[in-house]
C-alpha cells in the first residue's frame, strides 16, 4: 500500500529559521521545527519578500482602521505596499489550495492574525490582521489559520490540530467524490468529536448531511462543511471532553466489569481536573474495543484518530 502523503502547511518563512525579516534576522520557533516539523510538510511563505521589498528592508507598518489598514512604510510613509500584499494574499490562496493549515507570524504587519498594532489618527493604537494574512483569510475562510504565539497555549494548539486534521479528512473525502453516502459516513465518523464541542452540533449538522439527494450534494456540501468547521472554531473543553468519555463508557457498560467501569471512572476525573492527559482515557477506551469491538465506536475518529494526531494531540 503506497504511504499517505505527508499534511502540508503554510507558514512564515521566517518561523523556520529563514532569515527573511526586514533587518535580516529570523524568528525560528523551536516548538515548530522541533515537534510539528515531525508530523507535517512546511511550504514556506515571506509575503514581503515575495513582492520585492528584499532583505534587509525599510520596515513597514499598519495604519488606519483596524479593519482596513494600509501597510506602509515606517520612515517612509509614501511608501504604500497594502495593495501588493493583498493581491498576492488572494494569489496565494490559490496556489496553495492543497495546504491544510497555514501557522503565521504573529504581530507581522504582513501575516498577524490578530495580534499586528495599527496606528490611527491622534496615536491611537490598536490590533488588527496583516494585509496579506487577511487577504489570504477572506479567500480561503474554512481553512484553519494560526498564529504562531498562540501554539503555547495548549487548548488553543490542540484546537488549530483538531481543524487541520479534520479539514484534511474533508480534502481526502473531496478528492474521492463527495456523495450523499459519503457524507453521511463523514458525519457519522465525527459524531463524537462534534459533541465534545456541544452536543447539539451533532444533531443540526445531521439535518444538513441529510438534505443530500444525488443532485444537489455539491451544494449541501459546501453548507455542512461551513458549518462543521465553524463549530470546530471553538475549542473544546475538558469538561465536554468529559461528557463524551462518560457517554462511551456508558455505552459499553454492559460489557465492562466493575473494576474496568471504576478504572475508567479514575482516568476520566483524573483528566478532567488537569492531571492526566486525553492519552490515558482513550488508550483505556481504546483496549476496552480491542476486547469488545463496537461498531458505532470503532468508526469514531475520537476513539481512533491516525498515529500522527494521537501523538500531536492526545498527550497535551
Amino acid at each position: 500500500m503506497r504511504p499517505a502523503p505527508p499534511i502540508r502547511l503554510g507558514i512564515s518563512s521566517c518561523l523556520l529559521g529563514q532569515k527573511v525579516r526586514y533587518d535580516g534576522t529570523d524568528r525560528r520557533d523551536r516548538f515548530i521545527t522541533g515537534t510539528l516539523g515531525k508530523y507535517f510538510e512546511f511550504v514556506p511563505v515571506c509575503p514581503e519578500v515575495a513582492i520585492g521589498l528584499g532583505v534587509p528592508r525599510p520596515p513597514i507598518r499598519l495604519v488606519g482602521h483596524p479593519n482596513a489598514p494600509h501597510a506602509v512604510g515606517v520612515e517612509n510613509p509614501a511608501l504604500d505596499v497594502t495593495n501588493k500584499l493583498a493581491a498576492y494574499g488572494r494569489r496565494q490562496a490559490r496556489a496553495l489550495h492543497d495546504v491544510s493549515g497555514y501557522i503565521l507570524k504573529s504581530r507581522s504587519p504582513s501575516c498577524g492574525v490578530e495580534s499586528t498594532k495599527v496606528f490611527s489618527k491622534g496615536g491611537r493604537v490598536r490590533r488588527g490582521r496583516g494585509v496579506y494574512a487577511a487577504a489570504f483569510m477572506a479567500a480561503r475562510p474554512l481553512l484553519p489559520v494560526e498564529e504562531e504565539s498562540r501554539l503555547g497555549d495548549v487548548r488553543r494548539c490542540d484546537n488549530f490540530l483538531e481543524r487541520v486534521f479534520a479539514w484534511r479528512r474533508w480534502q481526502a473525502l473531496r478528492a474521492r467524490g463527495v456523495t450523499p453516502s459519503r457524507l453521511a459516513a463523514f458525519h457519522a465518523a465525527h459524531e463524537l468529536s462534534l459533541r465534545a464541542h456541544g452536543k447539539a452540533h451533532y444533531r443540526a449538522l445531521g439535518r444538513v448531511a441529510a438534505r443530500a439527494d444525488g443532485r444537489n450534494t455539491r451544494l449541501v456540501a459546501q453548507d455542512y462543511i461551513q458549518g462543521f468547521m465553524r463549530v470546530l472554531m471553538r475549542p473544546a473543553t475538558r469538561a465536554r471532553h468529559a461528557g463524551v468519555l462518560t457517554h462511551v463508557m456508558n455505552h459499553l457498560r454492559d460489557r465492562l466489569g466493575s473494576r474496568e467501569r471504576a478504572a475508567l471512572r479514575a482516568a476520566i476525573r483524573s483528566y478532567r481536573n488537569g492531571r492526566q492527559s486525553l492519552a490515558t482515557p482513550v488508550r483505556l477506551l481504546q483496549r476496552h474495543l480491542r476486547r469488545h469491538p463496537d461498531p458505532w465506536l470503532v468508526r469514531q475518529v475520537y476513539l481512533q484518530p491516525g498515529t500522527h494526531e494521537f501523538m500531536l494531540r492526545y498527550k497535551a
